[in-house]
């Protein structure tokens, strides 16, 4: 029996650990998110890169033991289930989709789940197009030619045709019970909730539909909060550390932001923020969200460069210790406003410095952590 006074962490998790055609063409032969990893050079003398798994464990996600041994780590500190992202273009192309179907057919694994669908089209780092996702500019070719159009997968969500298939698809995971679900409603989140917002709406009332023809009682929608506040249902979730640095209270703030990044830019170099007030911003936007149906989210550690080099972001200052003494002010907070589920950025986001893996620089300290976290706030 699920505990609903009881706060769940939900560690987002990324399925790019395994080899496919199209990474094979679009990064290089081999390429996976331990490629990043790997190549991945320090920008300044204390700057800890590149980051390694702790025994060289750089696993492959093709293979449902990897899986087992994940799921098996992160029950074991308390992490209650992965948000696992999603990549449904169109009805003809879906990418890394293997490890959260392994999961779903492995029914001995035991975690729960949900699915994040980053709803965005990839395209090459030189591509102008809105909400689009360049997911490696460090591996992309920055080169335009005449035969490339600079889009990689391109987001279509077509007519009720395709939302049925999609539904269809999702529905095999909806009737696993180790999937997450809140008053008999199937957690589906919206990553990019303002990319179409009004076609999202249409297709979200569709599934609805259907998913009460499957016995559900509709979609429990969760759109991911985002500056131009667009939703497509009551309920949206933060994402940290984005919202943090984003979050920038005063007209001058903003401006200073803006600056620091252009100034940056013209240096080639990396943007340097500051785990502490990173940490802050984040409980103190939580303290006056105990009325809104927001899911609260926190992050153990941040450094983008592997994947995004001179562009990237990095967020200096974190410990073990540190995390702690803020994950649990954030889950004690979420307790007091009665929000049952937590999100964490990350599991296993290697190419981002945002993980909860053991490593060679800290261990299983930052598992250590969530799981005193945890205990401390549920028993309280």
């Amino acid at each position: 029996m699920v505990d609903k006074n009881s706060i769940k962490i939900i560690a987002n998790y990324l399925p790019q650990f395994h080899r496919i055609p199209e990474n094979d063409e679009w990064w290089g032969e081999g390429f996976t998110d331990w490629v990043a990893a790997k190549k991945a050079v320090p920008f300044y003398k204390w700057h800890e890169q590149p980051r390694k798994p702790k025994n060289e464990y750089y696993y492959d996600l093709s293979d449902v033991n990897s899986i087992k041994w994940q799921a098996n780590l992160a029950k074991k500190y308390g992490i209650y289930g992965f948000g696992i992202y999603h990549y449904w273009f169109n009805s003809n192309q879906m990418l890394l989709q293997r490890p959260a179907e392994l999961l779903r057919d492995s029914k001995d694994i035991n975690i729960n789940y949900l699915f994040i669908w980053d709803n965005a089209s990839w395209v090459r780092t030189w591509k102008k197009m809105l909400l689009s996702n360049s997911y490696a500019p460090v591996f992309d070719n920055k080169k335009q030619n005449q035969n490339d159009n600079g889009i990689l997968a391109n987001l279509d969500y077509g007519n009720e045709k395709d939302w049925k298939k999609h539904f269809e698809y999702l529905l095999l995971f909806f009737k696993d019970d180790r999937y997450i679900k809140i008053n008999n409603k199937p957690v589906f989140v919206f990553f990019n909730p303002q990319n179409g917002t009004d076609t999202l709406k249409e297709m979200l009332r569709y599934w609805d539909m259907l998913a009460h023809d499957e016995g559900f009682d509709g979609i429990f929608a969760i759109s991911k909060k985002n500056k131009e506040c667009k939703t497509i249902s009551e309920f949206s979730a933060l994402y940290e550390p984005a919202q943090s640095i984003l979050s920038r209270e005063s007209f001058v703030g903003r401006v200073s932001l803006k600056l620091r990044k252009e100034i940056n830019k013209k240096l080639d170099r990396p943007n340097l923020y500051n785990y502490r007030k990173s940490w802050n911003r984040i409980i103190k936007y939580a303290r006056h969200l105990a009325s809104k149906n927001i899911y609260y989210s926190g992050f153990v550690s941040y450094d983008d460069t592997p994947r995004r080099g001179k562009i990237g972001s990095i967020i200096k200052g974190d410990t073990p210790e540190l995390f702690e003494k803020y994950f649990t002010r954030l889950l004690q907070l979420s307790k007091e406003h009665g929000k049952e589920y937590v999100f964490l950025t990350a599991w296993n986001e290697w190419g981002e410095g945002a993980y909860l893996e053991p490593d060679t620089r800290y261990g299983t300290a930052y598992l250590e952590a969530v799981k005193r976290a945890v205990e401390l706030v549920n028993k309280g």
